[in-house]
């Protein structure tokens, strides 16, 4: 599983050091949350901030667009310095165009579905993108609680990407932490967000490495167990 810690939650008047901490603890991306105020009821940060995080760090930068309009500006947030960029399905009319158009700037293109969209939209652009984000919680806020119900969300997305053999990164951003991120890994996540239950933790880096061990001990005895079956 990759983890990536959203800055959203981290200490900007201390930002250098909350990005070293998490890098050094092993983070694959930084994932960089975009609010405009007006698809979400929150404002964060635009290209500039972006632009000036990016010497801070060699990981990839997991950018999130929460923004309507979104084709406005993803060419901004590419020359800012984002690796991946994300945006939601619900803040764009045309989609597919949307998505190559990302792609055409030289990065990862990503798709996000709200926690009451069905996945049954995906089935026209998903042969298109690189990235699929189950938002687990309503966007827009970070501390919010895990919705139940996505588990089932995230199961039923990973049996879709693998019935139609698409090479897809599985992402999931909301309330994951060290108490339910073995059952995100079970339902079939690759990638975890993880802000309040990173950040908010009195060791974020412990916790992080807590993370890794937790998930590797699941996906041992889970090989465990597959291996006695075959005996």
């Amino acid at each position: 599983m990759k983890i990536a810690p959203s800055l959203l939650s981290a200490d900007f008047a201390d930002i250098r050091a909350q990005i070293d901490l998490v890098a050094r603890a092993g983070a694959d991306y930084l994932h960089l949350d975009v609010m405009d105020g007006r698809f979400v009821p929150n404002l964060t940060w635009g290209p500039k901030i972006i632009h000036d995080l990016r010497p801070l760090s060699k990981l990839p930068f997991d950018t999130h667009l929460m923004i309507v309009e979104p084709e406005r500006y993803v060419a901004d947030f590419v020359k800012a310095g984002a690796d991946i960029v994300t945006v939601h399905w619900e803040a764009t009319v045309h989609a597919n165009r949307l998505i190559h158009q990302i792609k055409e700037l030289g990065v990862r293109a990503g798709l996000a579905v709200n926690p009451a969209t069905s996945l049954s939209v995906l089935g026209e652009i998903l042969p298109y993108i690189d990235l699929l984000l189950i938002m687990s919680v309503n966007p827009g806020f970070g501390g919010q609680s895990y919705i139940p119900t996505s588990t089932a969300k995230i199961a039923a997305a990973r049996r879709l990407i693998a019935e139609r053999d698409l090479s897809i990164e599985l992402e999931v951003d909301g309330g994951v932490s060290l108490d339910n991120v073995v059952e995100v890994f079970r339902a079939g996540a690759e990638t975890v967000v993880m802000g309040a239950g990173l950040f908010g933790t009195p060791d974020p880096a412990a916790t992080l490495r807590q993370v890794r061990d937790v998930v590797a001990h699941s996906s041992n005895a889970r090989m465990e167990r597959s291996n006695s079956f075959d005996r």
